[in-house]
């Protein structure tokens, strides 16, 4: 994370400076090299799951590729929706993945070349154009895959759950609150965002803590 980030944010927003300091340089961790089909299906897999059970889920979609680490689009046309549904796939599932496999092979949904030459606003309605895709889920894309800069995922729980944090609002703001505010923060508001994270964190684990401490009296 660059220096100039962190101190422009901080020098105009004195919570954000605040969370600067106490949780250090920013760190990020992007998926650069991943097709956004790749992390699509990933997405949609995830989608009203814990992460174990997503994961098992993925682990037998896998293995109906066993050539491959992860399959392409075109390998989806070998594959019946019954042998998806034993995956575990919910049929709303298989057909947001049918769509989105229809969609990466029309070059609706851009590969890894195409993306990285489009706005942030392009590529967001291109994937939500998608069954099953949200702007939270391409947002996720943007900051994690892309490491766009200026990404505020106004309707994310934690980003909001941070901000009432951090700025002592009782509440969360609601997602055009946000964004209004949020403008101070352009164009780093994808880091501005994981710092409100933290913030999150931080909450939560002293919540933790006092029902730990309450709970040895």
């Amino acid at each position: 994370m660059r220096p100039a980030i962190l101190k422009q944010l901080g020098r105009v927003d004195p919570v954000m400076r605040r969370l600067i300091r106490r949780h250090g340089p920013c760190r990020l961790d992007f998926q650069k090299r991943r097709p956004p089909f790749h992390s699509l299906v990933l997405a949609i897999a995830h989608q009203q799951l814990h992460a174990a059970a997503a994961e098992k889920i993925l682990g037998r979609f896998r293995g109906l590729f066993p050539k491959r680490k992860f399959p392409k689009p075109g390998d989806l046309a070998a594959v019946t929706d019954s042998q998806l549904r034993a995956c575990g796939f919910s049929m709303a599932k298989i057909r947001a993945i049918r769509d989105l496999t229809a969609k990466t092979l029309s070059g609706d949904v851009p590969g890894s070349r195409a993306i990285g030459k489009m706005d942030d606003e392009e590529i967001i309605q291109r994937l939500t154009a998608v069954r099953g895709v949200g702007r939270w889920t391409a947002e996720m894309l943007l900051i994690f895959q892309l490491g766009r800069e200026d990404v505020l995922p106004v309707d994310d729980f934690g980003v909001r759950n941070g901000f009432g944090q951090a700025y002592r609002r009782g509440q969360m703001p609601s997602p055009s609150a946000l964004r209004r505010f949020g403008e101070i923060w352009s164009p780093y508001r994808t880091t501005a965002a994981w710092y409100l994270w933290r913030a999150a964190d931080q909450a939560r684990q002293e919540r933790a803590q006092i029902k730990k401490a309450v709970k040895k009296k």
